[in-house]
């Protein structure tokens, strides 16, 4: 059950409900407490979330 500080949203890799803190916001990344993987908030009304892309080294060329 989500208290005041959390809402649910959706794992886009399991469809589960999961919570999320209140005062997510757009870009920030979150660990599925379900699925284990790093997820990206794609919108905050309603939340939705999407499987967070591979981050590439970069070596500043």
């Amino acid at each position: 059950m989500a208290n005041d500080s959390t809402i649910t949203a959706e794992d886009p890799l399991t469809g589960d409900e999961i919570e999320v803190p209140a005062d997510v916001e757009v870009g920030e990344i979150i660990d599925s407490p379900v699925s284990g993987a790093e997820l990206e908030v794609v919108s905050t009304d309603p939340v939705e979330l999407e499987e967070a892309p591979e981050l590439e080294e970069d070596w500043g060329e």
